[in-house]
């Protein structure tokens, strides 16, 4: 596990959009938010190069990703799980396997916060590696279960911030190509 408490750099980190899907997202609290802090991180890891990886739980009852995030997230890999923790499934641990191999920090957002992400979260650790959980690029459909497990997660010295902390520290400094490209999402 990354313990150094460096900044997040790109080489580093994969963005794990979780189960951000339709007949779910309907049912959680402030999902505008969700969505359009996981629109804003999608684009981010875009501009930087970092990988990304998509799950989704149980497409079969819960649908596909909303509309707004399904074509950001076309051709990104993608897996399908019935498990909680995304990390016991399978096919996620296969797509783990293509990332690069110096990809120690999960950069986590979608839902619901106190099942899938906190789950993914724990099995990250389990693994040795670090989760960094976007704080407003995640959710569950009551307010108060949201906010016992992020405090969980804090108490357990998980790395949790805002979507602005998370893309400021991937883009690192002003000027750059990545950080123009960045400006019409960061209005």
């Amino acid at each position: 596990m990354n313990e150094s408490f460096d900044l997040l750099t790109p080489a580093r980190c994969c963005l794990m959009v979780i189960d951000p899907q339709e007949r779910l997202m309907v049912a959680i609290h402030k999902a505008e938010r969700v969505v359009r802090n996981t629109r804003l991180l999608i684009h981010c890891a875009r501009a930087v190069g970092m990988a990304i990886v998509a799950t989704t739980q149980y497409r079969k009852g819960l649908g596909p990703f909303v509309p707004e995030l399904a074509e950001l997230l076309q051709g990104e890999p993608c897996a399908d799980k019935t498990e909680f923790n995304a990390m016991a499934n399978p096919a996620v641990q296969q797509m783990l396997t293509r990332l690069p191999p110096a990809v120690d920090t999960f950069i986590l957002a979608g839902a619901e916060t106190h099942i899938c992400i906190y789950q993914t979260a724990m099995g990250i650790r389990q693994a040795g590696l670090t989760p960094w959980i976007v704080a407003d690029a995640i959710s569950s459909r009551h307010e108060r279960n949201a906010e016992l497990a992020l405090d969980r997660m804090r108490s357990l010295g998980m790395a949790v911030g805002p979507t602005e902390m998370a893309v400021y520290e991937l883009l690192y400094r002003a000027g750059t190509p990545a950080f123009k490209a960045m400006l019409p999402h960061l209005k």
